[in-house]
């Protein structure tokens, strides 16, 4: 009877997240991890075996890489970045009221958004406006590493690296993260994911973006107009470059939550949480998100931490250990609708298996 509801459930969901006016694509994958439970179903443009951008989700996969690395003894996560990159590389980055802390910066910093260094993306520049804010005017251009540090440079930090309590999402962080990576394995950071992850778990319709004429991802939306960044997504591997599908993400989230990658034990260590408040608001970790449900809310839906990761485009990959059940999808969208489609989809569902028992 379960599996049975929870198809028609999944099916209805989906549908309910499509309105034609915020959301105009959307795919859903939700699995047991028991493997008694397994249902995917689409809406509107997209079918259930479509690629997609998973933007953001795309830092679970490096959270993976690092640990497999640490796992390995090859990097430690106390490591100073700066000990990675060429003299003058990183000069400046870190510049707090006169004092330079970039030496202070480590691979855990990075990991947990805790380097106090700004978020290139979303941070306003001298021209008034967010990288953000021109790439979806129709700007579409590559953001290299290089560009990304003097961006951090014009920005200023906001606090010093590690200081307690404060954490500030950041891109930033992850392309030098992604950097990090590519010194300590000397290969690309697209390489380390072949190497690490997809080719591992055969994964066939999952790549790092690079060719900026592939068309096969599905389109993506800003409100109501298609967004087109193939430059910019070709250059942002590290951060958010992957394409997959909602099938291919899924295998990948439980071999992630299994200790395929790293030792399972060590998931405990990754929930070092804070609280962040933009965009959206999560609360993160060592390289892994979850879901903040205000207390006044907690009546209302299934108690239990739901762990995993968000995308800019509305992707999704959320795993909730009290009823062992996986999520991964997309609305692709890169406004506000998108992800509250996404949320509310899970929750309807993770209502009714609460109800089910």
């Amino acid at each position: 009877m379960r599996a049975s509801l929870s198809e028609i459930l999944v099916q209805d969901t989906v549908r309910r997240m499509v309105d034609g006016k915020n959301v105009f694509s959307a795919v859903l994958r939700v699995e047991s991890g028991d493997g008694s439970l397994a249902y995917a179903a689409a809406a509107g443009e997209m079918r259930v075996d479509d690629r997609y951008f998973i933007a953001s989700v795309t830092k679970l996969y490096v959270t993976a890489a690092v640990m497999r690395l640490v796992a390995e003894g090859k990097l430690r996560l106390e490591d100073r970045i700066i000990d990675f990159f060429l003299e003058g590389t990183l000069a400046g980055l870190h510049v707090l009221r006169g004092v330079d802390y970039t030496g202070e910066i480590t691979v855990a910093h990075l990991m947990s958004n805790t380097s106090g260094l700004q978020d290139y993306f979303f941070g306003k520049t001298a021209s008034g406006k967010s990288a953000a804010e021109e790439l979806l005017a129709g700007k579409d251009e590559p953001w290299p590493l290089d560009r990304i540090l003097a961006a951090a440079r014009t920005l200023g930090p906001r606090f010093r690296p590690g200081q307690q309590g404060r954490a500030l999402y950041s891109d930033t962080n992850y392309e030098l993260l992604g950097a990090v990576i590519e010194r300590v394995t000397g290969k690309p950071i697209a390489q380390v994911f072949n190497e690490f992850i997809f080719d591992e778990l055969g994964l066939r319709n999952t790549y790092a973006f690079q060719d900026e004429g592939d068309a096969t991802p599905a389109r993506i939306f800003y409100k109501s107009q298609p967004a087109h960044l193939p430059r910019y997504l070709a250059s942002v591997t590290a951060e958010g470059g992957i394409v997959s599908t909602a099938a291919e993400c899924m295998r990948f989230l439980k071999a992630f939550f299994a200790g395929r990658f790293f030792p399972r034990e060590e998931i405990e260590n990754l929930k070092r949480w804070n609280l962040i408040l933009r965009p959206g608001t999560f609360l993160y970790g060592l390289g892994l998100e979850k879901l903040f449900i205000p207390r006044l809310l907690g009546p209302f839906f299934p108690s239990g931490e739901i762990l995993g990761y968000w995308g800019q485009t509305s992707a999704f990959a959320w795993y909730n250990p009290p009823r062992d059940l996986y999520f991964t999808g997309t609305a692709n969208q890169l406004a506000g609708p998108g992800h509250r489609a996404a949320l509310r989809a899970m929750f309807r569902i993770l209502r009714a298996s609460a109800r089910l028992g």
